[in-house]
């Protein structure tokens, strides 16, 4: 196979894509995130926390800390390729993230979300906005 016909079959190809965690196995607090792309992800997130610029401040603190060997990455939930190649995952894999995000509460002593504003939340950000 070719280099270009490669190349192609690559970009043609699914990459695992679902919801995931990041677990401290020291304290069982957890890191929710979700991906069209799972193991890219996680090489993203990794990277961030092994230079130090990772969003979740306390994630990145306990990870300084405690050293990488005292988190797990695990795969929640997977969603499969469907047969149309236009199919738009994006929506499902965010359903999936908010169920997941229902069901393990990863707030405060569980873990290193923030909680999601609600939309009444985010329409006072904006109208608060448009008034500067």
């Amino acid at each position: 196979m070719d280099k270009a016909a490669a190349k192609l079959e690559y970009k043609l190809s699914h990459r695992p894509m679902g919801v995931f965690e990041i677990r401290n196995t020291a304290n069982a607090k957890v890191f929710v995130d979700s991906s069209l792309n799972i193991p890219g992800k996680i090489n993203r997130h990794k990277f961030q926390l092994n230079v130090g610029t990772h969003p979740s401040k306390e994630l990145q603190r306990d990870w300084k800390d405690l050293g990488e060997n005292c988190f797990e990455f695990e795969t929640l939930e997977d969603v499969l390729p469907r047969p149309d190649p236009n199919y738009d995952y994006a929506a499902d894999i965010e359903t999936l993230e908010d169920l997941w995000l229902e069901k393990l509460e990863p707030y405060g002593e569980k873990g290193y979300n923030e909680r999601k504003k609600t939309r009444q939340e985010r329409l006072r950000m904006i109208a608060a906005n448009r008034k500067l």
